[in-house]
């Protein structure tokens, strides 16, 4: 007992130095904040009534071939049972979210309450759960707004201002992981502007404050209790990692869907490929900095306003361009009708474009066809075993308007053209921006650019354009 309470007494004065030593350093106390920001935050529930497995049981038997045993489970089961209700099943899930307006104005995320048939919102300071309706969604930022009736007093956390944010600022995070209502935790801002993949408007802010599952739609609070983003994505296999959908982003959608407006976005009418070192040099160009446009779609804005495909925009609307994000991120900031001034690299100079833009079209994606090939000895060129288009129904195929091009039929192993991604079943029609639809023209165009050590192949791949730079020396 006497070595335990000595070791206790040794325990306590290590303690207390390092506890003064913390003060002295000037480490946060998050105790104050966590309890006045964590008044605003909210726990949300919601359910949705999905068929029951005799549901999916039924639908099996009922499309099983006449002949199937299973075809014959299903004539008995409709001959005693009938065309019986079936059961259904109720599926929950919980999130977070937080108050931004004394009147109930909640916001969180989208996937949060997509779908939901019943949406519950349980406050700090009261037991008694609020039924919550959906004022606005907009699935492409995974934000949404929400309204509860609990009286015109609640406590509420204003937006702060995410882009004045700095790696390393102390952040806290308060939600409902795993259904443990209001957890704080807290940790820095580990990055800013991360691409994850989540959705087209991806410019998270990372942080290692401990986010789980259930945090998603709380608040990311910096030190002086202003939301500088929206808890939204975690790495699964990652501890430490988590996004934050930015607070300036945030505010003007939620601002939006609030007064009922519908979220408009600009629209080019494009698709794009990052440049990288080898497709700058195809086209003339010193730094790999600008969005390479891999097709103009017919009849939208961009083919209205004189884009070509295999242009580089390097500008928009007087601002550098340097990636695809970029330019995505500037042009729906715009709104449909809006006129937007675009700097473009063509033929080795720029030439500037008025696009008055149309409206962006969520989870806009484009029809792809998959290309054929026919047994034909193909010629090899560049490492590429190619020989023509043939007829109307190959080209359709292929996903080409009209016959054209050299369709590529097998890739020498070694080859510079296995190491950049070209692939059988691409057609080769423009090099270096000239069209090729014989060998002899692709040889002529070639012969052309030994000077300029570089071809760049404009390439259709299941009814969608990609560029290719190829080294003309490596072969």
């Amino acid at each position: 007992m006497k070595r335990f309470s000595a070791l206790c007494l040794m325990l306590t004065f290590l303690i207390i130095p390092n506890l003064a030593m913390a003060n002295k350093l000037g480490l946060p106390d998050f105790t104050d904040l966590a309890e006045r920001a964590g008044k605003a935050v909210v726990n949300i529930s919601t359910s949705k009534n999905v068929p029951g497995g005799s549901m999916q049981m039924h639908e099996l038997f009922k499309n099983a071939p006449k002949n199937s045993p299973f075809r014959d489970f299903f004539d008995q089961f409709e001959r005693y049972f009938g065309q019986q209700e079936m059961q259904t099943r109720k599926l929950t899930s919980l999130g977070s979210g937080f108050i931004i307006s004394s009147d109930g104005y909640i916001v969180t995320n989208n996937h949060v309450v997509a779908e939901a048939d019943e949406i519950k919102v349980k406050l700090l300071s009261r037991e008694k759960p609020y039924d919550a309706k959906v004022i606005g969604r907009d699935q492409e930022t995974d934000l949404a707004l929400l309204k509860i009736e609990a009286g015109n007093s609640l406590p509420v956390l204003e937006f702060g201002n995410s882009e004045g944010t700095r790696v390393g600022e102390w952040v806290l995070a308060i939600g409902n992981p795993f259904g443990l209502g209001h957890t704080v935790t807290a940790g820095i801002i580990s990055g800013k502007g991360r691409h994850i993949g989540a959705g087209p408007f991806d410019s998270f802010l990372q942080t290692d404050a401990s986010i789980n599952p259930g945090n998603s739609g709380g608040p990311l609070i910096d030190m002086n209790g202003k939301v500088v983003g929206i808890n939204t994505a975690i790495v699964p296999n990652g501890q430490g990692i988590g996004f934050a959908t930015p607070s300036s982003q945030a505010d003007k959608i939620i601002q939006q869907l609030k007064s009922g407006r519908k979220i408009k976005r600009g629209w080019l009418g494009i698709t794009m490929q990052e440049l990288d070192e080898n497709t700058a040099k195809g086209v003339g160009l010193k730094d790999p900095k600008g969005v390479l446009v891999a097709q103009v779609i017919p009849g939208d804005p961009a083919d209205k306003g004189g884009m070509k495909t295999g242009d580089v925009i390097i500008k928009a609307g007087g601002v550098n361009v340097d990636n695809p994000a970029a330019l995505l991120k500037q042009v729906a900031n715009m709104r449909p009708g809006d006129k937007v001034q675009l700097t473009v690299w063509r033929q080795n100079r720029t030439v500037d474009l008025t696009v008055t833009l149309g409206e962006r079209k969520p989870n806009y994606v484009a029809e792809q066809q998959q290309g054929i090939q026919k047994n034909r000895a193909p010629a090899t060129v560049l490492g590429l075993g190619l020989r023509p288009v043939e007829g109307g129904e190959e080209a359709q195929a292929l996903g080409l308007a009209k016959p054209q091009g050299l369709l590529v039929m097998e890739i020498k192993p070694g080859s510079a053209a296995a190491q950049v991604d070209i692939q059988p079943g691409d057609v080769i029609i423009e090099v270096n921006q000239k069209a090729v639809s014989t060998l002899d023209q692709l040889r002529e165009i070639l012969d052309a650019s030994k000077q300029r050590g570089m071809a760049m192949l404009l390439i259709k791949r299941q009814g969608r354009n990609v560029f290719r730079a190829i080294t003309l020396d490596k072969q």
